[in-house]
């Protein structure tokens, strides 16, 4: 059964940046989805919006279904109870998650607390276990986040993400100014829980080469739409859509002189969420681009077998899912 089912998720907020456009996503339990694209995609929005995370006001549109229940039409009550428990998200920037004045031990223990009938020192115990579970010494949930490194903090977020046995995980740029050691290790971690526990993982970054080697399947987001999805290490080396092309030319690869003596970057930004471009919003920054892309605003089309990707180039039309209308819906 498919644990998490996106359809047609719309994002705007109060001054009428789309952040996300129709973003339709799937994953089993036991599986991990890359989610990449440069900053101002929406890939941290659409993390914020499958646990209603996000402002008051904004306007959220569609569905997303966990074990089949529409997290976006459940009472408040039920939110509450979903979060750590049936979903947790481990929040870009450790060090601007925790807080500061309680010792991560502590932190760690709330959700135990707050979610299940275990006593305050069995819920210590326990925050002690999930340290050790993520190569942290038990002791270290007496310290405070100031006195422990960027590794040691991410791993702390990764504990506390994994108090409440949820069978899905959220992972925002989890290994973000980590060095290339620590973030080798986060990764192996994660790769370890997700296999052991049969966890689902949503894991967003914008580097390609990170989620080629972590993920099963890759979405590339550009302007708040899913543009490319596939298998990762497919889309990663021979990419369909020409902005994920442009993200994978941009890493050098070991073993290729021209890659890495000649890296190749994407001229230009992208574009305002409140301002899009018409057509195809990648089509002012596209090498390929033809009259119609300034005009035409292509979904994702069949590119073969268990691939997708939303440009004039690719096969052949598929249209957008009817999706419910949009609604007002607010985390307040």
């Amino acid at each position: 059964m498919t644990l998490l089912e996106v359809r047609d998720l719309t994002v705007t907020y109060p001054g009428g940046a789309e952040a996300v456009r129709g973003v339709d996503l799937s994953l089993e339990a036991g599986r991990k989805l890359g989610v990449a694209g440069e900053s101002g995609c929406g890939k941290s929005t659409l993390a914020l919006a499958l646990l209603r995370l996000l402002p008051a006001g904004t306007k959220v549109g569609g569905q997303v279904l966990l074990d089949g229940e529409d997290v976006l039409t459940m009472r408040w009550g039920r939110v509450r109870a979903v979060r750590w428990a049936g979903a947790s998200i481990v929040f870009q920037g450790a060090m601007h998650s925790l807080n500061p004045v309680h010792r991560v031990g502590d932190q760690i223990a709330e959700p135990i607390l707050l979610h299940g009938d275990a006593t305050p020192s069995a819920a210590k115990r326990r925050a002690g276990e999930l340290l050790e579970q993520v190569g942290l010494p038990g002791a270290r949930a007496r310290a405070y986040p100031h006195e422990l490194s960027g590794g040691q903090r991410q791993r702390v977020m990764i504990a506390m993400a994994l108090a409440c046995d949820p069978r899905l995980v959220i992972a925002d740029e989890p290994t973000t100014a980590l060095d290339v050691m620590i973030q080798a290790q986060i990764l192996r971690l994660i790769e370890q829980l997700v296999s052991e526990q049969e966890l689902g993982l949503i894991m967003i970054s914008h580097d390609l080469a990170v989620l080629a080697d972590t993920c099963d399947r890759l979405a590339v987001m550009y302007a708040g739409r899913v543009v490319e999805e596939g298998p990762a290490r497919a889309v990663y080396e021979d990419a369909l859509h020409p902005y994920g092309k442009a993200l994978s030319s941009a890493f050098p690869r070991i073993g290729d002189p021209a890659s890495r003596f000649a890296p190749r970057g994407l001229a230009g930004d992208p574009p305002d969420p409140a301002d899009l471009p018409s057509g195809c919003t990648f089509h002012p920054r596209c090498p390929v681009a033809l009259d119609a892309c300034a005009v035409e605003d292509p979904w994702l089309r069949e590119a073969g077998t268990g691939r997708r990707a939303a440009c004039v180039h690719v096969g052949a039309t598929v249209p957008p899912p009817a999706g419910p209308a949009e609604d007002v819906r607010s985390t307040t």
